[in-house]
């Protein structure tokens, strides 16, 4: 039950999972990845919850998202991890398949986005999948507005690039 416009934790992760799904395998660009994304978007949205202004829930959400990619981004040029040992007992069960969750866009695209440098592919996943206005998209990158449209239309056209020579 939504109270004065808040949704509960439990709402959010019911009715919008799907939706950081998305965004969060489009910036990833791998189904695990992008679970371990949600998980800890979650977890910040649990944390602020209380401190939503009603307004753009996904907007916010895709943010939060978004914010949790580039912090993961960071971490790892700090610190590269080390491959798991090959212990049978430490994998784990397999999830579902990125397109059982998420709809939309091909394999082919997909990786033309991940291929894309970071600084191009989440402003284009954000406009592009989140359907995040240019000044949502400033706001949740800390850079200008036309920071975002330069980096839209770089990426964009890298992406257009990249789609037709692979088809040539």
């Amino acid at each position: 039950m939504v109270t004065d416009g808040v949704p509960t934790w439990e709402e959010v992760a019911r009715d919008h999972g799907r939706f950081m799904y998305s965004v969060a395998y489009r910036l990833a660009g791998n189904d695990e990845d992008a679970q371990d994304l949600v998980q800890e978007a979650l977890l910040r949205v649990h944390r602020g919850l209380e401190r939503y202004q009603p307004g753009s829930l996904e907007g916010w959400l895709a943010r939060i998202v978004t914010n949790v990619f580039l912090d993961e981004v960071r971490r790892r040029r700090r610190r590269p991890a080390d491959a798991l040992p090959d212990d049978p007992e430490r994998v784990l069960p397999a999830s579902p398949a990125a397109d059982e969750v998420s709809s939309g866009l091909s394999d082919e695209i997909q990786a033309a986005l991940a291929a894309l440098p970071e600084e191009f592919r989440v402003p284009v996943v954000l406009c592009d999948v989140a359907d995040q206005s240019y000044e949502q998209i400033a706001a949740a990158l800390g850079v200008p507005v036309g920071t975002v449209r330069s980096r839209l239309h770089r990426g964009r056209r890298l992406l257009r690039t990249m789609l037709t020579e692979g088809a040539a």
